[in-house]
């Protein structure tokens, strides 16, 4: 009887192969879900003409997790950052980018008064919970995006906004533990709309 292992072995190693590749596949998929259990979401955006240009305003639906809440209270400052980016399309080429604005947010708590206080730019804001804090970062208003001239009346263009948690400018021991980590892993994902500079709210 002829000897088969010569021929059987390749194929059994490609099966087992495939099979790896599968597994994971499906363990780096369920990962991806545990990293994005605590995401959460912009419940709803627009961009409207205001008195000195286009303002957005938005409702961002996002908790603070208890390892955040630790931090928080232990004094470490939190970043957080509300990210626009307004892009006009051309049919020759890649759409091109004619806003790209961040607005910026650092949460921290100040022992001495024991209260939270909230850092918007130059300005700041103190509150007596650390809900009534996040709560005032859910809610954009008036934020003004662009001058009038910036975009083209009567042009549709893209919009796209997020918010997340910067670890970038955490304490560094901060840095490495929150890479990898579900818990220093908040944000939303990009929610993205078509706007009409010219008419009223968006499509």
């Amino acid at each position: 009887m002829p000897n088969m292992t010569a021929s059987t072995t390749p194929f059994c190693a490609s099966r087992l192969e495939r099979l790896l590749r599968h597994v994971a596949f499906v363990l780096l998929t369920c990962f991806a879900v545990l990293v994005r259990a605590d995401d959460g979401a912009i419940r709803s955006a627009e961009i409207v003409r205001g008195e000195g240009g286009y303002v957005l305003n938005a409702d961002i639906d996002i908790e603070l997790n208890s390892r955040l809440v630790d931090a928080v209270s232990r004094g470490v400052s939190l970043y957080f950052t509300t990210e626009l980016v307004i892009e006009r399309p051309r049919w020759y080429w890649f759409n091109r980018v004619v806003v790209d604005r961040s607005l910026e947010y650092r949460l921290y708590y100040h022992a001495i008064t024991r209260s939270y206080r909230l850092s918007i730019g130059s300005f700041h804001q103190s509150f007596d919970s650390l809900e009534a804090a996040v709560m005032t970062m859910r809610r954009v208003r008036n934020w003004q995006v662009a001058d009038l001239a910036t975009l083209e009346a009567g042009v549709s263009h893209q919009v796209a906004v997020r918010f997340r948690l910067d670890t970038s400018q955490l304490p560094k021991p901060f840095q490495v533990t929150a890479i990898g980590s579900r818990d220093w892993n908040l944000g939303t994902d990009w929610l993205h709309w078509t706007f009409l500079p010219g008419a009223p709210g968006f499509q």
